[in-house]
């Protein structure tokens, strides 16, 4: 079985993240994507907008009916900062025959060598930059897997929802639902 595992804050989950997971998916052949919502973020601690439990729950609307995608709450759950290193090994622990592929964005890959345990975390999964056009993979990280160029940003879409702005074809209904029914990203400084 191929597992992808993809992380991230999702703060809040979008479409952008959406198509570069179906693309993971078809590109990579694996059985199920796991999106893992980190409860916090070491390089982001506490610049969170919405709560662990809010973000998980936005990504389970996101997902609800997308085959092969599901939302692994493991970091949400665990207390102290969200370390991948820590989400591996419970996977691996969980399913040890299993081929682990940690999706990256092209951002995050710039930091991974200052990632709790990065060696270790190459040899429990494959390593795989989602790179946009124009972008390039850190030597030693990992394979670029090219994705389409999708220009949506949570931090936009948070500014957006301050401003008064539709959210709407930016993320899914389902989220820009919960979003407005729970007054999230509204006071956000």
């Amino acid at each position: 079985m191929r597992i992808g595992v993809f992380g991230g804050s999702f703060d809040p989950v979008h479409h952008g993240h959406l198509i570069v997971a179906s693309e993971a998916v078809r590109t990579l052949a694996l059985d199920e994507l796991r999106f893992v919502p980190a409860r916090d973020q070491p390089f982001k601690r506490g610049r969170h907008g919405a709560s662990p439990e809010d973000r998980l729950a936005m990504l389970r609307l996101a997902v609800a009916n997308a085959p092969g995608f599901l939302v692994d709450p493991q970091e949400c759950v665990r207390p102290g900062p969200s370390y991948t290193i820590d989400t591996l090994r419970a996977l691996k622990a969980e399913h040890p025959d299993t081929s682990l592929s940690l999706l990256v964005g092209s951002d995050a890959a710039q930091d991974f060598p200052m990632w709790r345990e990065a060696a270790a975390i190459r040899e429990l999964a494959t390593v795989v930059v989602l790179t946009r056009p124009g972008a390039a993979v850190p030597p030693g990280v990992g394979s670029a897997l090219p994705v389409p160029a999708i220009d949506i940003s949570a931090t936009v879409i948070r500014q957006r929802i301050r401003a008064r702005e539709s959210i709407r074809f930016l993320v899914p209904d389902a989220v820009a639902r919960y979003i407005a029914e729970h007054c999230l990203y509204v006071d956000e400084d």
